[in-house]
């Protein structure tokens, strides 16, 4: 099922990409260096059922949580949506911050679902 997303919001996220360095699955699952791996979905989505290791900071909290999770603004982050588009617009956001290695996973959840990747679920 994909989403019809709106001329004015895809324009959005189209400018934050062209500022933010997208990563691919296979390029993520080789990466050797530390990093923190942040999902900015809904919380609902979250409890679906998220990346192994990941932590959540939704979309809507991000920029005001970042600074008490992550101090160092060095430190190299991944942030995943349902798609890739809310990630990049908050990837966005965290670079105007200060931060300067933040990455964006494209195709988000959905891609690592379609890959068969493993998924944690928060015990509930």
């Amino acid at each position: 099922m994909s989403k019809q997303h709106s001329p004015g919001f895809l324009a959005l996220v189209n400018a934050a990409k062209s500022r933010v360095k997208e990563i691919t699955i296979e390029e993520f699952l080789q990466h050797q260096q530390p990093c923190v791996l942040i999902d900015v979905r809904e919380d609902r989505e979250w409890q679906a059922g998220h990346l192994p290791q990941a932590m959540h900071l939704g979309k809507g909290i991000i920029e005001r949580d970042i600074e008490q999770v992550v101090q160092d603004k060095q430190q190299t982050m991944v942030l995943y949506c349902g798609g890739g588009y809310r990630s990049a617009l908050a990837a966005d956001a965290l670079q105007q911050m200060g931060y300067q290695h933040v990455l964006s996973l494209a195709g988000g959840y959905s891609a690592w679902v379609a890959q068969g990747l493993t998924l944690e679920k928060p015990a509930s």
